[in-house]
């Protein structure tokens, strides 16, 4: 599976949850820590969880490496690292707060299918 299916498919297991928002960032070329990013919000704590738990469960079913998940218990800004793709699933309140979309603006969005 290449970096652009495993961004797909946690984007596709967020949407599934009714994650807000998915987006994925093309940051090639402006990150040497990844290649792309996969960003979703959800409204509630347990939401974040749950799509969080989504994202784990097909990446994991697909037999992708999951390097990582960080900030799960908080559930305001949870990291997963697939490695070249890295998936922000925020809160809400946090994802307007540090609006990753626009710190990353050179970025390409790709298509969520």
């Amino acid at each position: 599976m290449n970096l652009v299916e495993i961004a797909q498919l946690a984007a596709t297991a967020a949407e599934e949850k009714k994650a807000q928002g998915v987006t994925i960032l093309d940051i090639r070329g402006l990150s040497v820590f990844a290649d792309y990013f996969v960003i979703c919000h959800g409204k509630s704590q347990t939401q974040v969880q749950a799509i969080v738990t989504a994202i784990k469960d097909k990446v994991l079913e697909s037999n992708i490496l999951l390097r990582g998940i960080e900030g799960y218990q908080d559930a305001r800004w949870v990291l997963i690292d697939l490695g070249d793709v890295v998936v922000h699933v925020f809160h809400k309140d946090e994802r307007e707060f540090y609006d990753l979309e626009r710190l990353w603006g050179d970025a390409q969005q790709v298509q969520v299918q």
